[in-house]
């Protein structure tokens, strides 16, 4: 149920058109939360029939104009109601650790080519994240809004930097790998 609070977060930050809200998703709230266009489409039209959004009368009426959408009180108050809800985090699921587990019994051929290219993806991100620290929160900006933003991208910092640190430390076991598990 999380992608309609993401929508709701991020029209609160700003009310915004169906095609601003695929791009904003696509250039913040996505790099944590990813969904399709389709499906932001989706769920504002689930939104506005709810009574959470609506759209913004147009400023000229036009055929095929697209529209804008803010958020309402009762969606302001779903909003606040799930974000002080209590939730368990969810278990880690992650392909690349089943595959190498998998490689344990069935080999390794192909495997350390596709742990350096996750590397050298994680490292990408990195940069991207370092990049967006140094432009947006440089220097440190005081408010709480700008100190909860700063936390969720501190945390794809630290994940990136994380991952990066245990790729080089897989790919420098795979160095030490006896022949025949290859």
């Amino acid at each position: 149920m999380s992608l309609p609070h993401a929508i709701l977060t991020a029209l609160l930050e700003k009310p915004s058109s169906g095609l601003e809200l695929t791009r904003r998703f696509d250039r913040s709230i996505g790099y944590f939360w990813s969904a399709t266009h389709q499906q932001i489409y989706r769920e504002l039209g689930k939104l506005e029939a709810e009574g959470h959004i609506r759209a913004l009368p147009a400023e000229q009426p036009a055929r095929g104009q697209k529209k804008s959408y803010e958020v309402l009180p009762t969606g302001r108050a779903e909003l606040a109601r799930w974000t002080a809800a209590s939730q368990d985090p969810k278990p880690h699921r992650d392909t690349m650790l089943l595959r190498l587990r998998a490689s344990a019994v069935v080999g390794t051929e192909g495997i350390e080519t596709d742990l350096r290219r996750h590397l050298a993806l994680h490292q990408q991100q990195l940069t991207e994240y370092e990049e967006i620290e140094a432009r947006d929160f440089q220097p440190v900006r005081d408010t709480a809004q700008d100190r909860l933003r700063h936390l969720v991208l501190r945390a794809g910092i630290d994940l990136e930097t994380f991952w990066t640190q245990w790729l080089t430390h897989a790919l420098s076991e795979f160095a030490r790998l006896p022949d025949e598990t290859t």
